[in-house]
This record gives C-alpha cells, structure tokens and sequence, in this order.
C-alpha cells in the first residue's frame, strides 16, 4: 500500500511538471502541432490515473467494508452483539480496547478470535489514514482532468468527424470512379457506332455512285 501511494505520487509530481512546461510555453505565445500533441497526451494520462486511483480508492473502500464484516462476525462468536454504527463508532475511537471490553479470553479460541479482531482493526486504520492522505491528490487531478475534458471532447469530436469525413470521400471517390468507368465505356460505343455507320454509309454510297 505504501509503494502504491508513493508511485501515485511520483505519476502525479510527473503530470504536475508537465503541465507547468505546457503553461509556460503557452505564455511565450508558442503554439504547434507538437504542442497540441504534448496537450492531448497530458490530458489523455491525466484522466486514466485518476480512473486507475478511482479504482484503487474503491477497492481499499471495499476491504474496509470486508474488514468491518469480518470484525463484526468475530465479536459475535464471542457473544457480543454489535449493529453498524455501533461498529463505527467502535473504529472512529482508533483503539482496539474497545472491542476486547467485557470479554474474558477462557480459551485459545477466544483469545485467537480477539487477535483476529485486533489485526482487522489495524488494517482498517491504515486504510482509512491512506485514503485520507489520496483525498487531496484525487480531487487536484480531479479536477484538472474536470478542466481539460471539454477539450478531449472537441478534439475527439473533430477526430470522428475527421474520419467521417475520409470515409465519405473514399465512397464518392469509388462513385465518381465508378462513373467515369461508365462513361468512358458510353464513349468508346459512341465512337465504335460512328464507325460502323461511317462504314455502312462509305459503302452505300460506293454503291450508288457505280
């Protein structure tokens, strides 16, 4: 978990100063193609690691809740009834005293069982402290990607559009070959017919003159 937060932060260090060199060159009014690129890459990067940590942050949420189940399972085996909020009011306080009050550890079970319940406990703790310290990351990037998803959505926009376009070309291109193919066949009968009447008429008249 720890080397998972500390490559998140590497990523986002990363994007951070790439999106600085993209804002300095835009105030030194340089504008190219390999700009726009470096734009669309940084937007594109940015959106799959807040997708990537979205998913991350879900599955810790769910362990949590895997953990909390697990706890609650074990206090009733050992003849405590606990509801939810009262289990989440028993997390919030951070110390596992509070689930071992009241109960007497008379055999190697119960004493496994409350180890258990303790070792749940910590992992609880450590996911909740990690998904404190990614809430500021997820909504920086967040909402970078927020700013800069307009401009995915024109620039994929004009790429559909763009191969909208080749398409339709191609096709009126085969149609206009197509057609110039008829055509030039259409001709080369014309010619042939003009032929064949000049023919028939040099010999009608061959004949009459005789």
């Amino acid at each position: 978990m720890a080397d998972i937060k500390k490559t998140a932060n590497k990523v986002r260090a990363k994007l951070k100063v790439i999106e600085q060199n993209i804002e300095q060159e835009e105030q030194n009014n340089k504008s190219s193609a390999d700009l726009r690129i470096r734009k669309t890459q940084h937007s594109t990067l940015s959106r799959k690691f807040v997708e990537v940590m979205t998913e991350y942050n879900r599955t810790q949420t769910d362990y949590r809740e895997r953990c909390k189940g697990r706890i609650q399972r074990q206090l009733e085996i050992t003849g405590r009834q606990t509801t939810n909020e009262e289990l989440e009011e028993m997390l919030e306080q951070g110390n596992p005293a509070v689930f071992t009050q009241g109960i007497i550890m008379e055999t190697q079970q119960a004493k496994q069982t409350l180890a258990d319940i303790e070792a749940r406990h910590a992992d609880i703790i450590k996911l909740e402290n990690s998904i404190r310290e990614l809430h500021d990351m997820f909504m920086d990037m967040a909402m970078l990607v927020e700013n800069q998803g307009e401009m995915i959505d024109r620039i994929e926009y004009h790429v559909e559009h763009a191969v909208d376009y080749v398409q339709t070309a191609t096709q009126d291109t085969k149609k206009a070959l197509r057609y110039q193919s008829r055509a030039r066949r259409k001709k080369i009968f014309i010619i042939i017919c003009l032929v064949v009447a000049l023919i028939i008429l040099i010999i009608i008249l061959s004949v009459t003159l005789k």
